[in-house]
């Protein structure tokens, strides 16, 4: 009968990686990749983790470690730059930052700690305290102001209070917005072509109230156009468009 064993829980692979890593005492720039892949492929099978989800990303570094040790047993890589590509490289870039965001959760959670320790009294001032105030020596306040110094003061208040005013803007008048839509148009064309049978395109365009209205007029007649409840013709060119209904 085995003796049970048990095993610490790890974050993730990189946290066990690590934890391999300073168990040994090896330099992390330099990594045993032989041995860390041997002991990191013992915790593997001792792991009684059922959460498919979490097993996987174990075994997917595992995966990567036998990788790396395959490829350490190859001849040297060199790269474009001539300097020879350690395998290990990628790794040891991943399990610093990881290193580096395990120690600042550890000091954030230090400093929580530190701030549950404080301990915060609400003010308990006296009503009469808080409704004290220090008497006003009119006398002393207006000593020295003459009329002149008065009209001075308001004056340099005034210009302040126009420099503040944009000289363009502060001209503009209120922008209202224009509901109008092309079936707006469409209904109030086809009731102008009743008694309107042939006329005048730019007639009609005269009859609208802005230019708004003049562009949405001007999409109702092509829609008119297209389904061919009217014909459009210009004889010459710059000569005025005359529209005859169909309907």
């Amino acid at each position: 009968m085995g003796i049970p064993v048990k095993l610490e829980a790890f974050e993730g692979p990189l946290d066990l990686l690590l934890h391999l890593i300073e168990k040994n005492k090896v330099d992390i720039y330099d990594i045993p990749i032989v041995e860390i892949t041997n002991q990191y492929m013992e915790y593997i099978r001792a792991m009684q983790e059922k959460d498919l989800n979490i097993m996987s990303e174990f075994l997917l570094m595992a995966a990567t470690l036998l990788d790396i040790k395959c490829r350490m047993l190859l001849p040297v890589e060199v790269n474009e730059e001539g300097e020879e590509e350690d395998p290990r490289a990628e790794l040891v870039e991943q399990l610093l930052q990881y290193k580096m965001y395990k120690y600042m959760s550890y000091e954030l959670k230090d400093r929580q700690m530190d701030g549950e320790l404080l301990m915060f009294k609400e003010a308990t001032i006296p009503d009469e305290v808080k409704e004290h105030q220090e008497p006003v020596d009119l006398d002393a306040l207006l000593d020295g102001i003459t009329i002149g110094k008065l009209n001075a003061i308001f004056k340099d208040v005034m210009r302040k209070q126009n420099d503040k005013i944009d000289p363009v803007r502060s001209t503009f008048g209120k922008i209202e917005k224009e509901e109008v839509t092309v079936d707006d148009k469409l209904e109030y064309l086809n009731t102008y072509i009743v008694s309107h049978k042939k006329f005048s395109f730019r007639e009609l365009l005269k009859n609208q109230k802005s230019k708004t209205q003049i562009v949405v007029t001007f999409l109702a007649i092509l829609e008119m156009m297209k389904v061919g409840s009217i014909t459009v013709v210009q004889e010459n060119t710059f000569d005025d468009i005359i529209i005859t209904s169909n309907v």
